[in-house]
């Protein structure tokens, strides 16, 4: 038995949400992924940060990038030779990573820092002209 399930009935009085559907089935395949830990944060109307636990990567082992309105968020432990080292217990997540997060419409990276262990990923919903509200007047 699957448990995939479609929300196809819910949209046919609707025109232009048919990648809704796509963000559904987008979480359900991504469920159980928590690592590294992150917040997605809501600053005003049209700001957003998502901030990252990104506790012992160097700036040069993270790397971001937009792709067809997804960002994908890697990070990659760079090979630390430690000599004599024996973990008696090891914590501390020393693995890889990669996010993925599908932007909506007009929402723009802003930029990013590295900062006390986390990493925060500015993104701004910049709405063109052309997609804002606008009067239409009725002629008589």
């Amino acid at each position: 038995m699957t448990t995939a399930f479609s929300l196809a009935p819910l949209f046919r009085h609707s025109v232009g949400f048919d990648r809704f559907n796509d963000l559904f089935e987008a979480a359900q395949r991504n469920e159980g992924t928590s690592y590294p830990p992150y917040n997605m944060e809501k600053h005003g109307d049209d700001a957003y940060r998502i901030v990252i636990a990104a506790a012992g990567f160097r700036q040069d082992e993270l790397e971001l990038a937009v792709e067809r309105g997804v960002l994908s968020i890697n990070g990659r432990k760079a090979e630390r030779a430690q000599d004599g080292v024996t973990y008696l217990h090891q914590g501390i997540a020393q693995r890889g990573f990669k996010l993925q997060f599908r932007l909506a419409d007009h929402i723009e990276v802003q930029g990013a820092k590295l900062e006390n262990g986390l990493l925060q990923v500015e993104l701004k919903r910049i709405v063109p002209e052309e997609a804002k509200l606008r009067q239409i007047p009725i002629s008589v």
